[in-house]
This record gives C-alpha cells, sequence and structure tokens, in this order.
C-alpha cells in the first residue's frame, strides 16, 4: 500500500497563520503610511533578477559567493531570487528612468542561504525605501526621521541610532588603502573568516559581528578622520538635522559599509532588546556610485531596508505591537437555514463592517461558541421567532459586557445600530 508523503514548509522558512499574519498587516500599513506621507510611491518589481543586478554591486560580498539562490532557467540565463531590496529598484530606475526625484517603498521576500537564525530566514520579508535623484543632506535626515517614526509607531523604545560618513569617493578610496595597510599589520589575530577579506574588501572586515576582529579592530584608523570639507559639511548638516527632529543619536566610526558604491551617511537603528548579532532592525546609507554600476548615469542615491522577523522578535522582547484584540465585528448565527447569515453578512461587508458566520447547519450553541472564539464584538442572531418578527437579536460578546440583555434590531436599521454599538465601545 502506498504512503501519501506529508509535506513541510522548506529549512529556513515559515508560515505566517492568524492571528500573527494580522501584526504584519498593521505593520504594513503603519509603514505605508509613513511613507506616502513622505512622498513615496510603492514599487512593485520581480522576485528574480539577472544575477549581473546582485554580483556587479556585491562582488565579493557573502551574500554572492554563498549565500545566494541562483540558477539557470529553461532559457538559459543565469537567474538569481533577490537577496536584498536596493539593486532591484536601481535596475528598475536605470530601465525606466523616471523623474526625479524618484521616491518609492516596496515589500518584498529577500532570499538568502544562510543557517537560519532569530529574525533571519532563508526567505525573510524586508520593508524599505529608496530615493533618488538628489545628494541634498536633508533627505538623509528625512529619510532617517521615517525610520526613526516607524519603529516608534510600532510601540519600540528601547532602540537607537548610530550614524557615520563615509566621505565622498575620493575619501573612501584613501581610506581602504589606509585600512588595508593597518590590517595587514594585524591579519593573523582576526577571526579566520575575515582574514581573508583584507586584500580585497578590508571595510568588510571592520563590519564583521566576530568578537576576535572587533576587539582587534578597536583601534583600526577611522574614516572620519580623513574626511573632505565638503563631506564634513554633509555629515554636520546631517547631524544638525537630527538635533532639530529630537531624534537622539551616536557617531560610530566602526559603521561602515562593504562596497565602493557607498558615499556620505550610514546608519543603523538598533535594539537593546535583542542580541548584538541580530540587534539591527533598520540598516541603510547612501549610494551615490551604483546606479553607474548598473548602467545608468551618475545619479545621489540613498535608502535603507528593515526586517520584518527582526522588527517583530523587538517587539516581543518589549512586549509591544502585540495581535490586534479583534478581527471581527460581528457575527452572525442563523438558526433557521444559513440563507440569513448570508445574506447578512454580504450587507454588512458591503457596508465596510468585519462579518462572518458558521457554516454547515450547525446547531445554536455550537454556532454560538465560534461567534464568541472569532473575537467578534456582537453577536448578530436569527432564529424562527426574530424571522418572524422581522427582527435581528445583537447580543454584546465583550467579557466586560457579559450578561447585558440583548436588544432587538430591524433589518433596515442594523447597519446603523451595528455601527453606533461598536462607536460607543
Amino acid at each position: 500500500m502506498s504512503r501519501t508523503r506529508s509535506f513541510q514548509a522548506p529549512i529556513g522558512t515559515r508560515d505566517v497563520l492568524p492571528p500573527e499574519s494580522a501584526r504584519w498587516e498593521r505593520l504594513l500599513a503603519i509603514f505605508a503610511g509613513h511613507a506616502e506621507r513622505a512622498g513615496f510611491g510603492l514599487i512593485q518589481g520581480p522576485l528574480f533578477e539577472d544575477v549581473g543586478v546582485f554580483r556587479r554591486e556585491s562582488e565579493g560580498a557573502d551574500a554572492v559567493h554563498k549565500e545566494m539562490y541562483d540558477f539557470e532557467d529553461k532559457g538559459g540565463r543565469t537567474i538569481a531570487l533577490r537577496p536584498e531590496g536596493t539593486a532591484p529598484v536601481v535596475r528598475a530606475f536605470v530601465e525606466h528612468r523616471p523623474q526625479l526625484p524618484w521616491k518609492v517603498w516596496y515589500a518584498a521576500p529577500n532570499f538568502r542561504y544562510e543557517k537560519p537564525q532569530a529574525g533571519r530566514y532563508r526567505q525573510h520579508h524586508q520593508v524599505g525605501i529608496e530615493a533618488l535623484g538628489t545628494a541634498d543632506p536633508d533627505l538623509d535626515v528625512e529619510i532617517l526621521t521615517l525610520g526613526h517614526d516607524y519603529l516608534a509607531s510600532l510601540g519600540l523604545v528601547r532602540f537607537e541610532l548610530v550614524v557615520n560618513s563615509m566621505g565622498e569617493r575620493g575619501d573612501l578610496a584613501r581610506y581602504v588603502e589606509t585600512l588595508r595597510t593597518w590590517l595587514e599589520k594585524h591579519r593573523g589575530d582576526l577571526a579566520p573568516d575575515d582574514q581573508a577579506k583584507v586584500d580585497e574588501h578590508p571595510m568588510r572586515v571592520l563590519d564583521s559581528k566576530r568578537r576576535d576582529t572587533i576587539a582587534v579592530t578597536a583601534d583600526a584608523p577611522r574614516i572620519t578622520d580623513g574626511l573632505s570639507a565638503a563631506a564634513v559639511a554633509h555629515f554636520e548638516r546631517v547631524q544638525a538635522g537630527l538635533r532639530a527632529m529630537d531624534i537622539p543619536f551616536r557617531v560610530e566610526p566602526r559603521l561602515v559599509r562593504g562596497f565602493d558604491y557607498y558615499t556620505h551617511t550610514t546608519f543603523e537603528f538598533r535594539s537593546s532588546s535583542l542580541e548584538s548579532a541580530q540587534s539591527t532592525l533598520l540598516g541603510g546609507g547612501r549610494y551615490d556610485g551604483l546606479v553607474e554600476e548598473l548602467g545608468g548615469p551618475p545619479t545621489p542615491g540613498i535608502g535603507f531596508g528593515s526586517g520584518i522577523e527582526r522588527v517583530l522578535l523587538a517587539c516581543d522582547a518589549e512586549e509591544a505591537f502585540g495581535p490586534p484584540e479583534r478581527r471581527l465585528d460581528v457575527f452572525v448565527v442563523d438558526v433557521v437555514d444559513g440563507t440569513h447569515a448570508r445574506d447578512l453578512t454580504a450587507i454588512l461587508r458591503r457596508a465596510g463592517l468585519r462579518a462572518d458566520r458558521a457554516y454547515d447547519g450547525r446547531a445554536m450553541r455550537a454556532q454560538m461558541k465560534a461567534a464568541d472564539r472569532s473575537g467578534a464584538a456582537l453577536a448578530l442572531i436569527v432564529g424562527e421567532q426574530e424571522l418572524a418578527d422581522g427582527v435581528v437579536a445583537v447580543r454584546d460578546l465583550r467579557a466586560e459586557m457579559a450578561g447585558k440583555e440583548q436588544v432587538r434590531v430591524t433589518r433596515d436599521d442594523l447597519v446603523t445600530h451595528v455601527r453606533q454599538r461598536l462607536t460607543a465601545e
């Protein structure tokens, strides 16, 4: 006798089910609200791209050599599932050449073949924003403010903003050589996985989360010690803007990005409620050379990404932003023949109310249990007597109102009555 195979979600992925998924809905709505109020529009792009979109801008990065999901499709093209959000947006910009400045936000899954860990899965999800077309440091402040206010809107309080400047391209090139020379003298003391980065990608050594490397590089040269006058002015304008927005921050000279297209402002919002290796809730920076790397004209850009799973872990640690207490307004109980539940739920939904019902001709007791479990505020009951009288019985299901006498409402007045009851809560 053959046995049917049982399937599970692939390693490093997870199913997000109700009521947890309701938190995701609320989080996305909150982020969209902040982004759209700041003039950002939604961009929807493909989940896979030509591998060159990521390999060109990340050559030498772990996400390319070890973690990227890439494959040859049936047309012989080498394709990669998106490992991050910025490069696909820049590719879209280069392809479509929209009017500047171009401000977009996204919410999408990313894919990396890495060891699953707290808040990071092989398929993880991000919200993010990208703005291209202006080098104005006030835009840096605008984006940092948006990130701060988004996290605060979720009820998070135990996080800090750390910022740094990568300087202009000339500053960065000089610093890379200075840092490489210094690291070469200390190569043997670095964590083994970081020693190989000294020659080709020395700044990725500073970005390491390995304890041995962090200890060794504590005295490494700082990029801020050799900034040009223009870079200093840009960074000072950003800091002045953050103070004007009443956003606390800390300058962290170790905060760098490992790719040579990054310039000027880099930043991270870090949670003190999570382990340090997984503490970054939101991070980004300026990437004034990335558009050129992907075939476009010189165009300044800035953006950030924020992992949804990681942010919700921080919310759990702070006991903030829990699942909604109620996902339904009303639950219709029909002990006649189900026809009235069918019709009433449609009427209520078309009126903008959240309504559900039971199915399969269940008994009154079973339907009332389903109503209680649904979390609805009100039960609307239709029995033989209500049908004969042309009314619907309205019963309050809230715990604090238990035992309150139910009322009978005509069908013509039902929507108005329900709205008034809900508003009075």
